[in-house]
């Protein structure tokens, strides 16, 4: 499973001009998943993700996690992140699950998130046309893989 993170000061999602996800401080987290992937790379990467150190402390130093602040998470799939660029100039997403692997794990993984922060995660919807706005905050962006563990 592939992750970024963006720490956001506000977030969403619309779909059809409908806003079906909508945070304020945060984290957006965008989820792509694999044929390979497993639950053990969605709980390593829950726990990655609810224990990171990338919001300030009273010192200004990115010292506390998701669940130090008390911040909403807004998770969003995203077949994209496993887009291969080594050949020609149209990317090929043939390492992307199907549906029928992919919603059965990405839905476990935002049931996993909401139990270690202890409390609703929003979402957008699998499969769909998806408009995502946010406010970066930093910026902070990070990429997480999950078979890349060092």
């Amino acid at each position: 499973m592939k992750v970024v993170i963006q720490r956001v000061s506000s977030a969403s999602v619309t779909i059809d001009n409908k806003i079906v996800a909508d945070i304020q401080k945060g984290l957006l987290v965008l989820v792509g998943i694999e044929d390979s992937d497993t639950q053990e790379d969605s709980s390593w990467l829950v726990n990655k993700i609810t224990n990171i150190r990338i919001f300030e402390d009273e010192n200004d130093v990115m010292n506390l996690s998701i669940k130090a602040i008390d911040g909403d998470i807004i998770v969003v799939s995203q077949f994209t992140l496993h887009a291969s660029t080594k050949k020609g100039n149209r990317p090929s997403y043939i390492k992307a699950s199907k549906p029928e692997v992919a919603i059965p794990l990405y839905e476990n993984f935002v049931i996993q998130m909401e139990k270690e922060i202890g409390k609703k995660v929003q979402t957008g919807v699998f499969g769909g046309d998806m408009k995502v706005l946010l406010l970066n905050d930093g910026p902070v962006t990070i990429i997480i893989d999950s078979k890349n563990r060092d």
